[in-house]
């Protein structure tokens, strides 16, 4: 072996030492991201932070998940075609665990900038349900439960022209308590039920986060049967990301299946 094949195989056996080192960084830190992406929201849920401070610990999740997907990619060339799978495994790991907590964030990201800057979603924009028992637990929300008006009305229409009534061959009576058997097995906590009038008011809490939503459904008579409108509304932030727009269409779907 001449000292330059001796020195190219040195050069080899430090590559791949270097990248088997990268490689386990890597991964410690798409653990560590991992770790702080599931804090970012259960901590705003079990009331260890404001929200703010969650989505600040997000974004710097979602950052130091980027680092471990370079630090991976990195690993994997620097290894080359002579690596051991151990560091494969470990480096391809790190990616695998890494990119979900940044497109996540990205995704929120995307969603934010096409979606209308709304968090307030109803079948009836011209005379929307309104709120009754659930006014009390919103006295200290930073959204206001009064419907925003032709602003937000033309805003949802462009966004989301589907979110419509659902008209059922039922009588009202009927509609109510269909409407009722779908709220509770969407896992919506029941607020009020009043069938004399028609309205059911419930909420509905995210998963991650652990955001309070508000919603109303209104049952009302019509000459095909019945008419069942709903409204869902956030109780803070700006853009709901489409959250509530996707609830009702939940709803509607669930209803339809249970009519």
């Amino acid at each position: 072996m001449t000292f330059a094949t001796k020195s190219e195989h040195v050069r080899g056996i430090d590559a791949v030492h270097a990248s088997a080192r990268l490689a386990r960084v890597a991964l410690v830190f798409a653990v560590v991201a991992v770790v702080l992406s599931a804090m970012s929201g259960f901590g705003h849920r079990f009331g260890l932070w404001s929200f703010a401070v969650g989505f600040m610990v997000l974004g710097g999740a979602a950052c130091l998940a980027v680092v471990a997907s370079v630090a991976g990619l990195t690993a994997l060339i620097w290894a080359g075609a002579g690596a051991k799978r151990g560091v494969v495994a470990v480096a391809i790991l790190s990616l695998a665990v890494s990119l979900p907590v940044f497109a996540v964030p990205l995704h929120w990201v995307y969603l934010a900038r096409s979606l209308p800057p709304i968090h307030d979603i109803t079948t009836d924009t011209r005379d929307p349900p309104v709120f009754v028992a659930i006014l009390p637990l919103r006295s200290a929300a930073p959204d206001p439960s009064a419907y925003g008006g032709p602003r937000v009305a033309a805003l949802q229409k462009l966004a989301y022209p589907d979110i419509k009534p659902a008209i059922l061959s039922l009588s009202p009576s009927e509609a109510f308590q269909d409407a009722l058997r779908t709220a509770r097995s969407l896992g919506w906590h029941i607020v009020a039920a009043v069938p004399q009038v028609g309205r059911i008011e419930a909420t509905d809490t995210t998963f991650w986060f652990g955001f309070a939503d508000d919603i109303v459904v209104r049952v009302r008579p019509v000459a095909a049967g019945a008419r069942v409108d709903l409204r869902s509304t956030s109780r803070v932030g700006v853009s709901d990301l489409g959250t509530n727009a996707r609830r009702i269409r939940a709803f509607l779907k669930a209803l339809r299946a249970h009519s």
